[in-house]
């Protein structure tokens, strides 16, 4: 008897639904890993996180819900119109010290900044310094957020991430025993220090577009660079 000419193509459908199905059940318990889940910052960073924050720059309320549902303290800022066309921002937020961590400035920063920044924080700032010295951040350095300014010695005629308030230069970090540890001065250190610093600068590639480090060149010797640069999801880190 042969085959009906239907039952590869049914075949082929019923495959395709079990798997479909499958992958739904899968993504139940995997939501950073798709692409459409919604961003929930009591979720792990996965591999779409940064494409989730990615489309915050165009909904500000959404970005804002994000971090209020999280329990992060910040204030939303009027908008800052530049010097030039290219500088300025309307989705700005004011992180205030909370759970015992404060920023030295205030950080100013475009709200996906300030959610890259809260992920960073609780999932990777925390677990390194108990790691490394079984104590906690209480204080991270920056040397700021916004900047009207093209970019340091990149590609001609661009601009950098601060004329939107788009990054923030994270200097160095102070722990709850007293312990300072400096982008500048302890990025070659071959002990506890060192490995902090690059265990946070690696672990803020799962929540910022961009990071660069002392890694990278000489411009970033004295701090690390994080920054939510729109590239659709997709991340640099160096």
């Amino acid at each position: 008897m042969r085959p009906s000419r239907y039952a590869f193509p049914l075949a082929l459908l019923v495959f395709l639904g079990a798997l479909i199905l499958a992958l739904l059940e899968w993504s139940r318990g995997h939501p950073q890993d798709v692409p459409w889940t919604p961003l929930n910052l009591a979720d792990r960073t996965g591999r779409f996180t940064n494409f989730k924050i990615a489309r915050l720059h165009d909904d500000a309320p959404a970005c804002r819900r994000l971090l209020t549902d999280a329990g992060e303290r910040f204030a939303i800022l009027p908008p800052v119109e530049g010097s030039a066309p290219q500088c300025g921002y309307a989705d700005g937020v004011r992180l205030t010290s909370g759970d015992g961590l404060s920023f030295v400035p205030v950080a100013n920063v475009a709200c996906p900044v300030a959610v890259g920044l809260f992920l960073w924080e609780h999932q990777v700032l925390e677990a390194a310094a108990r790691r490394h010295f079984n104590s906690r951040v209480v204080r991270i350095d920056s040397f700021g957020s916004y900047a009207c300014r093209p970019l340091r010695g990149g590609r001609a005629g661009g601009w950098s991430e601060h004329a939107t308030a788009d990054a923030i230069d994270i200097a160095g970090f102070r722990l709850a025993d007293g312990t300072r540890i400096s982008v500048a001065a302890d990025w070659t250190d071959e002990g506890a220090k060192g490995a902090f610093l690059r265990d946070v600068r690696d672990g803020a590639c799962a929540s910022f577009g961009t990071v660069l480090s002392p890694d990278y060149n000489a411009l970033h010797r004295d701090h690390l660079h994080l920054d939510q640069a729109k590239r659709g999801g997709w991340s640099f880190c160096r």
